[in-house]
């Protein structure tokens, strides 16, 4: 009666398996030290069957099994509504949820009683229904991570990816990062790329972007500084929902289509340059969905539709980060080393990162401005910052990236000294 209100009812629990004669050499094997797995495969036994008849004193003939359990109606209602509940389609929760109610089944029981449920889940995940939208409505915009050789040199990248829903023109820039200030970088120079700014903008649920989702109300709430920046754009932001990228497939498919075909076995003097030029050709090739070129149709119908660029310049939002002078009068950002004055050296210092230049301070002044580089692994020197240290005098100030060795990597600094963007 007890098992019955919790739900279980027992099945059968006695099934005749093996001769007295197989039991009694599975005990003699054993108790001559030879293990379960070497006793079975002896006389042709399953090894849990082995195991069972060593832990229990079973007689001759005779295999009991674990008491096989089902749930009960009631029992497998509930399974079900947690499921579909507050388990969110996890059957192990649902199963956590049931033994909190004192029903003690297995997770492989639950996962049985929910098996049609499972399978819809299923289908609805990969079934999708193609959604277009209107000329200059929605720029889908993903990151994608790819390994390339560039300069002789292996380098992972961060690609973003962005793709003009209507038209599927295509925009690409690698970076060393996927951060904030990435994500914004490379959404202003899609932007800037297509001569034009969409209504809305479509990424997915990376957490340098969303901070939080509330799933009851289906509100995404994105970071203070990303909306600051979709304000100065005056673009509408949108997050597809948790596990559901297809969302964005043109974007999706954007990135394989970016890393299998304009990247895949190639390597690079100037990763800039080649993404311009198959930019450009991606552009006149006929898309399978369209059935025309993203540039014909971009031309046409798109471009009339996008909104103009903001007129003025609009604010920078510098990164600034804190720093510590090595001994060699460097600082470390982002892989690539930019020198300030010598006397510097062990001390902490301010730095403004901006799209086209870092500023460095100390004790809030200014002490060393540089071009930002692109390249990872190099150094950005001013000479006369060294001054002093050299025997020869330094006689006019310039900037450059020194060809001096890298002895971790046994390979001169000009080897690295433009991977991304070319030639400095």
């Amino acid at each position: 009666m007890e098992r019955a209100e919790r739900g279980l009812v027992p099945l059968d629990q006695e099934v005749l398996v093996l001769e007295g004669e197989v039991v009694a050499s599975i005990r003699a094997l054993a108790a001559r030290g030879v293990g379960s797995k070497r006793i079975a495969a002896t006389l042709g036994v399953a090894r849990n069957t082995v195991k069972r008849y060593l832990r229990t004193a079973v007689p001759a003939g005779v295999q009991v099994r674990p008491q096989a359990r089902c749930l009960s109606e009631a029992a497998r209602a509930e399974a079900r509504r947690l499921y579909e509940g507050v388990a969110e389609g996890n059957a192990v929760v649902a199963h956590r949820l049931l033994a909190e109610q004192g029903v003690a089944v297995s997770v492989r029981t639950v996962e049985r009683a929910v098996r049609d449920l499972r399978r819809a889940r299923r289908v609805a995940e990969v079934a999708t229904v193609r959604v277009e939208t209107a000329p200059g409505e929605q720029l889908q915009v993903d990151f994608g991570q790819k390994r390339v050789e560039i300069a002789g040199t292996a380098v992972r990248l961060h690609l973003l990816v962005a793709v003009l829903s209507y038209s599927r023109r295509i925009f690409v820039k690698a970076f060393l990062h996927e951060r904030q200030d990435e994500w914004r970088e490379g959404l202003a120079a899609a932007f800037q790329h297509f001569g034009g700014v969409t209504r809305t903008v479509l990424g997915d649920n990376a957490r340098a972007l969303v901070s939080g989702r509330d799933v009851a109300t289906s509100t995404v709430h994105f970071h203070p500084a990303d909306l600051a920046f979709c304000r100065d754009w005056d673009v509408q932001p949108r997050a597809c929902a948790p596990y559901r990228a297809r969302t964005k497939g043109k974007t999706e498919s954007g990135v394989k289509y970016v890393k299998r075909n304009a990247l895949a076995g190639l390597t690079f003097a100037s990763l800039e340059t080649h993404l311009a030029t198959w930019m450009a050709l991606a552009d006149q090739r006929i898309h399978g969905t369209t059935h025309e070129a993203p540039a014909v149709r971009f031309s046409r119908d798109e471009q009339p539709a996008l909104r103009p660029l903001p007129l003025r310049a609009l604010p920078r939002r510098e990164q600034r980060v804190r720093r510590r002078v090595a001994a060699d009068a460097l600082v470390d950002i982002d892989t690539v080393r930019y020198s300030v004055p010598h006397p510097l050296v062990r001390e902490h210092v301010e730095v403004a990162i901006g799209d086209d230049t870092v500023r460095i301070y100390h004790g809030g002044q200014l002490v060393a401005t540089h071009r930002r580089s692109f390249g990872p692994h190099t150094c950005v020197i001013d000479p006369a910052h060294w001054a002093g240290l050299w025997r020869t005098t330094v006689s006019t100030r310039q900037e450059a990236v020194v060809a001096a060795p890298l002895a971790s990597l046994g390979r001169s600094l000009q080897d690295y000294a433009v991977l991304i963007g070319g030639p400095a």
